[in-house]
């Protein structure tokens, strides 16, 4: 079998994607964004799957930053919400992040044996693109959803990634090609009109809108799931 690329959505569907499949993890809004800031800044992130194992990863490091959201409500006795925003104006970057999400950080903590597990988000596009052409040949972008659904910024992160792949010759497995059409060429404030974006505005957190829509392809680094933690490639 050639080199394939396909685009799925939801924790639940890396069942389908065990030994062979590289994973790239795309939660636009907000959690891989989150996650690539903080690497990006020089912190150690680690992402948790849930409550419980986020303050067990923080209770092992030395004065944590416990940033994150579940059901879209900073739990109590965190220091953050999952927001790359306030994450980026924050100095003390010697303190490790802890990153718990309701979907998004599950991406990294249900994997299974892979080739090797990426955060991408718009951020870092290019140079995730570029760390997959020549080093896997079967890849997973599964975008995190939100509510039981593929959200529009998701789709989009995912499509840009899998476009120059399909590009440099990997076969669309899937939807992957009928998601690439409807979104190649769309102007990424497209996203500023979904679900996830409306939220935002709701609960007065634009700042992270304004965050992710002028940070776009702004980081020429590719994150990885190294143990527990991710580390820039």
């Amino acid at each position: 079998m050639g080199n394939q690329v396909v685009i799925d959505c939801f924790p639940d569907s890396l069942a389908r994607y065990r030994d062979g499949w590289t994973v790239v993890a795309v939660d636009v809004i907000r959690a891989t964004t989150t996650a690539v800031t903080a690497v990006a800044s020089g912190r150690a992130c680690y992402p948790a799957a849930d409550l419980d194992s986020a303050l067990a990863l923080a209770a092992g490091l030395e004065n944590p930053l416990l940033v994150g959201e579940l059901g879209g409500s900073m739990p109590f006795g965190f220091d953050l919400d999952n927001s790359p925003a306030a994450l980026m104006q924050r100095t003390d970057i010697e303190r490790p992040v802890v990153l718990l999400s309701t979907a998004g950080t599950r991406l990294f903590c249900e994997t299974g044996p892979r080739d090797a597990v990426y955060a991408a988000c718009l951020r870092n596009l290019t140079a995730q693109v570029a760390q997959l052409i020549g080093r896997h040949d079967r890849v997973a972008v599964i975008g995190a959803g939100a509510r039981g659904e593929f959200r529009e910024e998701d789709q989009l992160g995912c499509a840009w990634i899998a476009e120059p792949l399909v590009e440099a010759g990997y076969e669309p497995a899937g939807l992957t090609a009928e998601l690439i059409n409807r979104w190649r060429g769309a102007p990424v404030d497209v996203i500023a009109n979904g679900k996830s974006a409306e939220y935002l505005r709701r609960t007065s957190q634009l700042d992270d809108l304004e965050f992710i829509l002028h940070h776009v392809d702004d980081l020429d680094a590719t994150f990885r799931l190294d143990g527990a933690g991710l580390v820039s490639v």
